[in-house]
């Protein structure tokens, strides 16, 4: 699913809603987690999972078109971890 389309299932759920105050709101929830993990923070959904980041070590890579070494800077990178309740979803077939 992409942003449009989550736009559009909520608008769709709440027609008491505008698109464009759906819109505010998709992009208000975002930017919020976007935030608060710019900010070394957390964000805990509860029965869907856990954004955070985690740092990645600067290490030596290769450009895949010249194979030539190239240098890449330490980094911070986002990373999801499922709740319980969004596993135990997942895997109900198996």
């Amino acid at each position: 699913m992409i942003r449009s389309e989550l736009v559009q299932q909520l608008a769709a759920g709440n027609p008491e809603l505008a698109q464009r105050d759906v819109e505010a709101i998709v992009t208000t929830f975002f930017d919020e987690i976007t935030a608060r993990l710019a900010n070394n923070g957390r964000v805990e959904l509860r029965g869907f999972g856990a954004f955070s980041t985690r740092a990645r070590d600067a290490r030596v890579g290769r450009n895949p078109r010249t194979g030539e070494t190239v240098e890449v800077d330490a980094k911070r990178v986002p990373f999801f971890k499922p709740g319980k309740e969004m596993r135990v979803r997942l895997n109900v077939g198996e």
